[in-house]
């Protein structure tokens, strides 16, 4: 009996992690958006705010 609860839990745990998998898949791209030199978020074409000289 307790086989199975630990067996049922671990599926639903398999299927929690695939499930976040498939709903973030653009967490490549949002890594790519960071500014080389401070590593803040870039967002937008416009250069980084550390590159303006602005805090």
């Amino acid at each position: 009996m307790i086989f199975k609860i630990i067996s049922v839990f671990m599926i639903f745990i398999a299927v929690l992690a695939l499930f976040g998998r498939v709903r973030f898949p653009g967490q490549t791209k949002l890594a790519s958006m960071t500014c080389p030199k401070c590593g803040r978020y870039v967002i937008g074409k416009g250069p980084c705010a550390c590159k303006k000289g602005k805090p």
